[in-house]
């Protein structure tokens, strides 16, 4: 019995790629490349952070892997510009599913499990009109670590108060989706580009194209 459902933000909830018209506006005909270059590069950032016990919040991160995408391609910034770019990660637009799918899911629990900072989870949200839906938003920076690290599945478990096999964990990113199933979640792995799973020895418990298949299928 599945009694509460955990979101990852970004690419599960809010599209990454969505930052591409800003990146435009800005380089023209460079703005696929640097979207897809700056979202690898803050997944590696917050991995290797984490190993490395270097530990900075996900705005740092953002602003580093962005730089780091911008200097790949040889092209001029300013800080100006690595603030401009980056504030369009507080406008990211929702999948088209994720308001029928949020209404589907009711009346269980919903939260948001991310590595992005409080600050920033909780402006996208609002700004996408979504702040209405979730319990709780819930950030790593308490523990200043990122996913996969089982401590961060944790906050989840420890709001809810409830066994972690009720709690079905939803993720667009296949390395979350063998993190979390790893800790213990029963697992929906929104599969939106029709990736072979993660080689990592575990799961999903279902595999689905986007939310709202997913919440029918649950309410089925």
């Amino acid at each position: 019995m599945i009694e509460a459902v955990v979101f990852d933000a970004y690419g599960t909830l809010f599209d990454v790629n969505s930052v591409i018209d800003a990146c435009e506006q800005l380089y023209p005909g460079k703005g696929t490349f640097i979207s897809q270059t700056w979202r690898q590069k803050q997944l590696e950032y917050t991995w290797l952070r984490a190993l490395m016990n270097r530990f900075v919040d996900f705005e740092a991160i953002n602003r580093d892997s962005l730089r780091f995408s911008l200097n790949k391609l040889k092209l001029e910034f300013s800080e100006d510009t690595i603030e401009k770019l980056t504030a369009a990660y507080l406008n990211l637009t929702p999948y088209p599913e994720v308001v029928d799918a949020l209404n589907a899911f009711q009346p269980r629990q919903l939260l948001i499990l991310s590595n992005g900072t409080s600050k920033m989870l909780h402006i996208v949200v609002e700004n996408a009109g979504l702040e209405s839906y979730f319990t709780a938003i819930l950030s790593v920076d308490a523990l200043k670590t990122y996913k996969p690290n089982p401590q961060v599945y944790q906050l989840a478990v420890t709001k809810l108060g409830i066994s972690k096999e009720k709690v079905l964990f939803l993720s667009s990113n296949g390395w979350d989706v063998a993190g979390s199933k790893s800790f213990g979640f029963t697992v929906g792995w929104i599969n939106r580009t029709g990736n072979p799973i993660e080689e990592l020895g575990v799961q999903p418990d279902y595999q689905v194209q986007d939310l709202l298949e997913l919440a029918h299928l649950i309410s089925r």
